[in-house]
């Protein structure tokens, strides 16, 4: 359930009717909000490379201190972006495009992956072609997800789910970096 008085001061706020059941808002309807809406917004917000740098220290000890929008219009851009970053990291994003290749046949079992020249190479001979260095080095937490979907496979063959599975890990990390921006 969420709080009354979180509903109340967005009310209050942005001058939007609070609709409780996402299911029933009307797309057209630009003025009203609902839970979803709340939760897109903050998912924007932590995000944001601004706010993760000012609260940097903050967010180590403590749960994270999430602004009131100063308008609607922000409310409503960034409840948009967090929805796109929501569908991306669930992987509901069926406008997600691939952009690697896996140009080389071979055994797919991962070696030591070693990013090199926009290539990230599972094995001396195979690799996965234009992958962004961003991507690469992405951190969500403590880890660099790019990287450790590799290592946890160490020894292991991927097959050709595995392979689309990457392909998508990367697209994702790519726009999810794309949207952070955007944010900002």
């Amino acid at each position: 359930n969420i709080n009354d008085d979180l509903v109340n001061n967005f009310t209050k706020k942005l001058g939007l009717v609070f609709i409780k059941d996402h299911e029933s808002q009307d797309e057209s309807s630009k003025d009203t909000f609902n839970p979803l809406d709340i939760f897109d917004y903050i998912y924007a917000v932590l995000h944001s490379p601004i706010y993760r740098e000012t609260y940097k220290e903050f967010l180590k000890i403590d749960f994270p201190r999430v602004p009131y929008p100063k308008n609607t219009k922000v409310f409503v851009k960034l409840s948009k972006l967090g929805s796109q970053l929501r569908k991306l990291h669930l992987m509901e994003d069926s406008s997600l495009k691939l952009i690697t290749q896996y140009p080389e046949s071979g055994d797919n079992v991962v070696e030591k992956p070693l990013y090199k020249d926009g290539n990230v190479y599972i094995n001396d001979e195979q690799y996965f072609a234009n992958v962004p260095e961003i991507a690469w080095k992405f951190y969500i937490g403590g880890y660099q997800p790019a990287q450790k979907w590799l290592k946890d496979r160490k020894g292991q063959a991927l097959q050709f789910e595995d392979i689309k599975h990457y392909q998508k890990i990367i697209a994702t990390l790519q726009r999810t970096s794309e949207i952070m921006e955007e944010i900002d």
